[in-house]
């Protein structure tokens, strides 16, 4: 005999994007030049390093075991500081082409993709992105978990600093004014 799955159970974990909450100053590069995000952490493990913000809690309640499900939201140009993760993660752009970047070695290389193209990065690359179009683009990742904080290349967390955003030992972010 199957569970019982009533409607207002799942109906708890509907994330409407009208009502989504998300934040600018979910990562400590987030205020740095070319950086500027709104991160939405739709379901699963916090990757934020901003773990204070309220904003910043999934927006469906419903634990999920070993990933995230999160949306990022950049104006043209915009996007992420050079960045690796101790486990994979997905992209795949929802609104509007998306420049993607990455470290072979010492040597940058990017790919661009259009809306639902994807790219999964292994574990250990430095990777980057920046939304190359009109208007607001939207990108959607995936990160297997335990995701664990994120690394930045020499000289990223010292910028991030002067802008207000300290990068705790812990790997979480103290916020302070802009």
């Amino acid at each position: 005999m199957p569970d019982s799955f009533p409607p207002e159970l799942i109906l708890r974990n509907v994330a409407r994007f009208d009502s989504l909450r998300g934040s600018a100053d979910a990562y400590v590069d987030s205020r740095l030049p070319n950086c500027h995000r709104k991160k939405f952490n739709i379901v699963g493990l916090g990757v934020t390093e901003n773990e204070s913000n309220p904003d910043l809690r999934p927006n469906i309640a419903l634990p999920a075991q070993g990933f995230n499900v999160g949306m990022l939201e950049c104006e043209t140009g915009e996007g992420t500081a050079p960045h690796s993760h101790e486990t994979e993660e997905f992209f795949m752009p929802l609104i509007g082409p998306w420049r993607i970047f990455w470290l072979d070695g010492e040597t940058e290389r990017h790919i661009d993709l259009a809306p639902f193209d994807s790219v999964m990065w292994p574990v250990g690359c430095f990777r980057w992105f920046r939304y190359m179009g009109e208007g607001k683009g939207r990108l959607l990742t995936i990160i297997g978990g335990p995701a664990g904080k994120v690394t930045y290349l020499p000289g990223h967390e010292e910028n991030a600093a002067k802008t207000g955003l300290v990068r705790r030992a812990d790997g979480t972010i103290e916020v302070a004014a802009a």
